[in-house]
């Protein structure tokens, strides 16, 4: 029997909603045991690696959100200091 081979983004380049997709189509498969011993390593490789794309994302957002409050309170109209937006304040 021959494995099709998936091609996949690479994980950097999805979206957050995309990664955290592909993560829950995973462990669907795993759940259901569809995934093949032999492609099993590189379907949990997979996943981890998502999930680290998924948790870099969200503690960079976490980080400009409370640099954004941060500056509410201290009267700082950039407080992340993002010169590439040009939002007139």
């Amino acid at each position: 029997m021959v494995e099709k081979v998936k091609k996949r983004i690479p994980a950097k380049k999805l979206s957050f909603g995309e990664a955290v997709g592909e993560v829950e189509a995973i462990l669907a498969e795993l759940e259901a045991e569809k995934v093949d011993i032999d492609t099993l390593g590189q379907e949990v490789k997979r996943a981890v690696e998502l999930i680290q794309v998924c948790r870099q994302k969200l503690e960079k957002t976490d980080s400009e959100v409370r640099g954004l409050v941060a500056g509410l309170e201290t009267g700082d109209p950039d407080p992340v200091g993002d010169e590439n937006e040009d939002v007139p304040y």
